[in-house]
Parts: C-alpha cells; sequence; structure tokens
C-alpha cells in the first residue's frame, strides 16, 4: 500500500467526485479509477459506493479514510522533519493546544524563539485531552498543552506559571450576575453548558455527590461557542475565566465557583520520542523562559 494510492484516495473520499478528484491531483481519471480499484483488491473491501454523478465511500472506506489521514500526515511529517534537519535557522513544529488563557506564555515563546529561528513554521491543533494525547502517541505532534496532570510514564512536562480558574458565564442583565461567586445551589435546575470532558471530570469531582442535580443542557468543545448560546439565554457556560470577553458593553459576566475550582495545565511531550533539531532548540527554550 503506497502513501501515494492513499492520498489519491482521500483526494476521491474529500471531493466525492472522479473527475473533480483526478483533476486537483493532475492524473486522468482512468489513471485514478485503476489506482482505487486496485486498492480495493489488495484490501478484499469495498470502498465506494458509486452514483451516476457522484461516489460515497463505504463503512469500510470510512475506516480506511481515518487511517489514511493519520498515515499521510504522518509521511509529511517525516518528510518535513528531514528537510528541516539542514535548515539551521527553522524547522516544522506541530503543537496540540487545550483552551486556557495561559497559552499566552507559549504564544511569547514561539515569538521570542522565532527572532532566533525566523525559518520556523508551526502547525496548531485543537482538542481535548484524549484527542491531543492519541496525536501525541502516533508522533503527529511534539507538543501537547494538557489541562490534567499528564502520566509520568509515558510524558515529560513543564508545568505552566499561573492556575485556571472555573466559573459560569452569565448575561449580565440576568439575576445571577449579581451575585460575586456562584455556588452548587445556585446551579441546581439550570441548563448548563459545559466541554464533555470538564462536565464529567471537573465539574463531577467539584459537585461529589450533588452532581446528578446537575443538568447538562449541551456540550462545547469551544468555550466561544457556547458563549454565544449563553448570550442568547438557552443556558449558563461553565469555562475558565478570561476565556470570553466579559468586557462591560459585552452583555456577558464572569462569576467564580465557590468553593474556589481550579486547574493547574502543562505542556508536554512523549518521554521516548526523538525530536528533530529544531524541536529540541524549543523545547530548551520553553524550558529557560518558564522558569
Amino acid at each position: 500500500m503506497e502513501i501515494r494510492t492513499l492520498r489519491y484516495f482521500l483526494a476521491v473520499a474529500r471531493e466525492e467526485n472522479m473527475s473533480r478528484a483526478a483533476e486537483l491531483l493532475h492524473v486522468t481519471q482512468p489513471t485514478l479509477s485503476k489506482q482505487l480499484k486496485s486498492l480495493e483488491e489488495e484490501l478484499g473491501k469495498k470502498l465506494f459506493t458509486r452514483h451516476a454523478f457522484s461516489i460515497q465511500l463505504t463503512d469500510e472506506g470510512i475506516l480506511l479514510r481515518n487511517r489514511a489521514e493519520d498515515l499521510v500526515r504522518m509521511a509529511d511529517k517525516i518528510e518535513q522533519e528531514f528537510v528541516s534537519l539542514d535548515d539551521i535557522a527553522g524547522g516544522e513544529l506541530y503543537l496540540g493546544l487545550a483552551e486556557s488563557y495561559q497559552l499566552r506564555y507559549l504564544a511569547k515563546s514561539i515569538k521570542d524563539f522565532k527572532q532566533h529561528y525566523p525559518n520556523l513554521h508551526y502547525h496548531i491543533t485543537s482538542g481535548d485531552t484524549e484527542q491531543l494525547s492519541e496525536k501525541v502517541a502516533k508522533g503527529l505532534l511534539d507538543f501537547v498543552v494538557l489541562v490534567e496532570q499528564p502520566d509520568i510514564r509515558k510524558y515529560e512536562y513543564i508545568e505552566f506559571p499561573q492556575t485556571d480558574t472555573w466559573g459560569l458565564i452569565i448575561p449580565d442583565t440576568d439575576s445571577l450576575a449579581k451575585k460575586k461567586a456562584i455556588r452548587l445551589d445556585d446551579l441546581v435546575g439550570l441548563p448548563l453548558f459545559c466541554s464533555d470532558q470538564a462536565w464529567n471530570g471537573d465539574i463531577r469531582n467539584w459537585a461529589g455527590s450533588r452532581f446528578s442535580e446537575l443538568q447538562l443542557e449541551g456540550s462545547f468543545s469551544l468555550s466561544y461557542n457556547g458563549s454565544i448560546f449563553a448570550m442568547e439565554g438557552l443556558g449558563y457556560l461553565l469555562t475558565y475565566e478570561h476565556l470570553i470577553n466579559t468586557s462591560k458593553d459585552s452583555g456577558l459576566v464572569f462569576r467564580p465557583l465557590s468553593p474556589k475550582l481550579e486547574n493547574r495545565i502543562y505542556i508536554a511531550w512523549n518521554r521516548y520520542q526523538a525530536f528533530t533539531p529544531i524541536a529540541e532548540r524549543f523545547l530548551a527554550h520553553l524550558k529557560d523562559s518558564f522558569q
């Protein structure tokens, strides 16, 4: 199974049209059809359902697409890593980031680093701990920012300087906006928005035996999206302080939870990872700047 063939397969899966995919790949349609037929024969499974003007993936095709995307990304990363070996002024970095206002420390560190390595190119992926951990385990990411303490059997890590404080995003016209802090009793019966990871982790632990009294109205991976729904009065968003604009004219306020709920965040890397030269230099820079 060749990487080139997987690129062909992914192009057809994305475009859902053989002619359009062939044009983007700069190959003839018969060549593309032959490659995909050979791939199906090699795997012994039908990957596409062909219609008059479109092509759709079968269940087996969807499985291959998920695996092929990782394989092609890995191939691209390996190629870029070897190219960067001779680039003393830069290279490629792959970062996976959770949401936190403390990312400003990382951004500042990258900015300072680029002054010494102007040809640095960095690629950002966002996600929750499970998604990012899977990618760094596969070698698709060099560094990940996690909101829970990394497993020292798998990772080495640096702790960010401060903590993130949990609270509630509330329309400024709501009666809860008059409170200085939000207690568990205030949340009972309210439609709440939160990420699945935090709801089943931090919020569950904070609420303890009364967790079942809380009502999850909807889950959001991105706090900004949840704040839009909160603004429209559909519910209240549980999130970190500083992630949402709560300035005077924003129409929203942030009130911390009581008792206080805080998280530390970490930038981590695979304990047994073989770094490129630019990644090694960046790690040394991170350690100096965070200390």
